[in-house]
């Protein structure tokens, strides 16, 4: 979990092939409308994350059941988010909040130019992203380390 440019896919592709399980990428779940609003430089709402939201439920419940366990990459920035998450998975969820300074953020997006997601949306993900609590039993990490490190380090924290 966590903004835009911080390093979701790649953490969850490479923890999907560790794992061998099905890796689920959160933006192939939005609407077409929520892509257009983005692409628009457009913030989301949560009257446009809920469904979306409910879709990728489904569908790591639905990999859960075929496969055993799932990874899935979203951004899940407020608890209720996650609450909703949790709700819809049929299994114990763990949260992996990847974090890296503004700059680097920026930088990041600035690097994928065709993705819809502007660099301008950025300030409003970082302003909703609400950091878990300790009683939600989530894993922060700061994404300087190589994605090879990273995925050993939640390796090592979800065993």
């Amino acid at each position: 979990m966590g903004v835009s440019g911080c390093g979701k896919s790649t953490l969850g592709a490479l923890l999907g092939e560790a794992l061998d399980a099905p890796f689920l990428e959160g933006d192939a779940f939005h609407s077409p409308q929520a892509v257009e609003k983005m692409r628009a430089g457009q913030p989301l709402t949560d009257a446009d994350r809920w469904p979306w939201l409910d879709r990728l439920g489904q569908a790591a419940a639905d990999a859960i059941l075929a496969h055993g366990t799932a990874v899935v990459a979203c951004s899940a920035l407020r608890r209720a988010y996650r609450a909703r998450l949790r709700a819809a998975i049929p299994a114990p969820v763990r949260f992996i909040l990847l974090e890296h300074s503004r700059e680097e953020l920026l930088a990041r997006l600035a690097a994928r130019p065709h993705h819809y997601m502007p660099a301008s949306l950025l300030d409003s993900q970082l302003a909703t992203l609400e950091r878990p609590t300790p009683d939600e039993g989530a894993m922060i990490i700061d994404t300087d380390a190589a994605p090879a490190a990273l995925r050993d380090a939640a390796l090592d924290w979800l065993r």
